[in-house]
C-alpha cells in the first residue's frame, strides 16, 4: 500500500540489475511512494537490457556510470539534478563485487590486485559518491544516503572472502562521512545490514543456498525478504527517520542477536 511517504522527493538508485536485485525492489517502492528517481549501474550492466526495461516500466531515466570513476559520478549527479529538476533527497548505494569470490579463489590465496578492485567497487565507491555529492552540494538538507551491507562485516563467513572487509569499510565510511554531512548539511548517512537474500550477487557465493536456509532457521522472524528491505529503505529515505544517522541498522529477522536456535539443532 502506498502512503506517499516520498512525495516530492528526488533520488538516485545505484545497483538495479534484474528483478532479483534489492535495488530494483527499492526503486519500485520509491516510485510507488511518490518519488522521482534516476536509475544507474555500471555501463556493462546496460548490455543485458534489464535496467532499461525497469526504467521504462517505472517511467524514469537510467544513466550508465562507473561508480569507481569520479568523472562518471560527477556526470551522473549533474544529469540527475537536471532530469529531476533540482537537488537530490536520497541515494541508495547497492553495489558489491569480488573477483576473488567469483573466481572461487581461497581467501588465503587471494590475488591482491583483485582485492583492491573489490574494495574500490564495493566500498570506496561509497566514499566517492558521497564526496562528489558533498562537493557539488547535490543533496538537500535532511537528505538521506544509504548503503546496503551484510553481517559478515562483523562475523566470519569463510566463503564471503574479502567482501567482508569491503562491508566493514563501507560501514566505516558511513560513520565518518555521516559526521561531516550531518554537521554541514543535516544529511544522514546509514547502512542497512540485510538478511541473506536470493539475489544474483548472492547466488555467486559458494554454499549460499545452504546458508540461506540456516539463517532462516536461526532468525526468530525468518530472513527478511527483498520487499521488506525496500520498505525499510523507503522509511529511511522519508522524513520519519530524520534523526537517524551514522548507524548500521540490522534488517535480518533477529539473526544478528542470536547465539543458537533449537530450530537449527532439530530440537523442535
Amino acid at each position: 500500500m502506498a502512503n506517499e511517504l516520498l512525495k516530492g522527493k528526488r533520488g538516485i538508485i545505484f545497483g538495479a540489475l534484474d528483478d532479483k536485485s534489492l535495488a530494483t525492489k527499492v526503486a519500485e517502492r520509491c516510485v510507488e511512494e511518490g518519488a522521482s528517481i534516476v536509475l544507474t549501474n555500471a555501463p556493462v550492466a546496460f548490455r543485458f537490457g534489464e535496467i532499461q526495461k525497469l526504467a521504462e516500466k517505472l517511467n524514469v531515466e537510467a544513466i550508465p556510470a562507473d561508480a569507481t570513476s569520479l568523472e562518471d559520478l560527477e556526470n551522473l549527479i549533474d544529469k540527475s539534478m537536471e532530469i529531476l529538476g533540482g537537488k537530490i533527497d536520497f541515494v541508495l548505494h547497492s553495489i558489491g563485487m569480488s573477483i576473488n569470490v567469483r573466481k572461487k579463489r581461497a581467501y588465503t590465496n587471494s590475488k591482491y590486485d583483485w582485492m583492491q578492485k573489490t574494495f574500490d567497487i564495493s566500498a570506496i565507491s561509497f566514499h566517492k559518491l558521497m564526496q562528489s555529492c558533498y562537493q557539488k552540494d547535490a543533496i538537500n538538507d535532511w537528505g538521506s544516503v544509504l548503503g546496503l551491507t551484510y553481517i559478515a562485516a562483523q562475523r566470519i563467513f569463510p566463503d564471503y572472502g574479502e567482501m567482508a572487509e569491503s562491508k566493514s569499510l563501507l560501514e566505516s565510511f558511513a560513520r565518518s562521512f555521516g559526521y561531516h554531512y550531518g554537521t554541514s548539511k543535516k544529511v544522514r548517512v546509514n547502512t542497512i545490514s540485510q538478511s541473506p537474500t536470493m539475489t544474483t550477487a548472492g547466488g555467486g557465493v559458494k554454499g549460499f543456498d545452504v546458508f540461506f536456509d540456516y539463517a532462516d532457521k536461526m532468525s526468530p522472524l525468518g530472513n527478511a525478504p527483498a520487499e521488506a528491505c525496500a520498505d525499510y529503505c523507503v522509511f529511511m529515505f522519508s522524513d520519519l527517520s530524520k534523526y537517524i544517522t551514522m548507524q548500521n541498522l540490522y534488517h535480518d529477522g533477529g539473526f544478528s542477536k542470536m547465539g543458537m536456535s533449537p530450530a537449527v539443532l532439530d530440537l523442535e
